[in-house]
């Protein structure tokens, strides 16, 4: 039997309302089922835009918007992915993907922090110190799926962890910053850390908000896509929301791992210094 498994990319346009952005969780969660999908994703900030004081929305991740995702994703079967804000003890907020749902109940914080173009997220948020990979129950078995937000697809050494950590599809989730070259930015740095690790990647952002908001910050410029194993675009979504539903061949990224074999053949260096960097 051939090994599939059917992600839903949810481009949605956030707004400063976390109650209404839920709302727009619960209804491309149930489309995203009726679909098929076994693993729904939403964009970095979810439950708020940027553009406003993130220590006003940030909640608990056992607070009520989190656990409205919790009760979504239980109602539909499926397992959801969302980005959102949780209080620091210092003062700011992490910037954390919640993923919950069949099985699965996990945490992820931002690690590389939005400090360029003229934003610097540090400001106000956190930095994350873990990698994440979670397990998705599909028809062909468990699969491994890896964590990011955003500014992370710069970083190739997150991705390779995550690969060797098991995971054969990455998530990238992004309020993606408006800007010349911006949007093919995002599209080859997809296509690039799916190369780097013949995973599949399944990047997803926020809608394009209009010029007006776009000035703000951060907020999107749409663009979601999935990237084979190999770098080719599977799956792609314009700049407005769109339900973007993509069957992954497992089978073949397996094949492309094995033939491309970089994860394999990654020279003993490397390893050698990231062990003397935790020492």
């Amino acid at each position: 039997m051939r090994s599939e498994m059917r992600v839903a990319l949810a481009q949605i346009r956030s707004g400063t309302d976390p109650r209404h952005n839920l709302g727009l969780v619960d209804e491309y969660t149930r489309r995203a089922a009726d679909a098929g999908a076994s693993l729904v994703l939403f964009p970095e900030a979810t439950m708020c835009r940027f553009g406003v004081p993130l220590g006003e929305v940030a909640e608990p991740f056992d607070g009520p918007w989190a656990t409205g995702v919790r009760d979504i994703a239980a109602r539909a079967g499926v397992v959801v992915v969302a980005g959102m804000f949780v209080p620091s003890e210092d003062g700011r907020a992490f910037n954390t993907l919640l993923a919950t749902g069949p099985g699965v109940e996990a945490r992820y914080d931002k690690i590389h922090l939005y400090d360029a173009f003229g934003f610097v997220e540090s400001k106000t948020v956190a930095p994350g110190r873990e990698p994440v990979v979670i397990s998705v129950d599909t028809e062909s078995g468990p699969v491994t799926v890896g964590l990011t937000l955003c500014y992370d697809i710069r970083f190739p050494e997150l991705y390779v962890e995550l690969a060797e950590h098991g995971a054969e599809v990455i998530t990238a989730h992004a309020s993606w910053g408006t800007g010349p070259g911006k949007l093919d930015q995002w599209t080859l740095l997809a296509r690039a850390r799916a190369i780097d690790t013949n995973s599949v990647v399944a990047a997803v952002g926020q809608a394009y908000p209009g010029d007006e908001i776009a000035k703000l910050g951060p907020t999107g410029v749409g663009g979601s896509l999935v990237a084979s194993a190999l770098g080719d675009v599977l799956a792609s979504a314009g700049e407005d929301p769109e339900l973007l539903v993509c069957d992954i061949d497992l089978d073949a990224a397996r094949k492309a791992r094995e033939t491309v074999a970089v994860m394999h053949n990654r020279s003993g260096w490397a390893h050698a210094g990231k062990a003397e960097s935790r020492a």
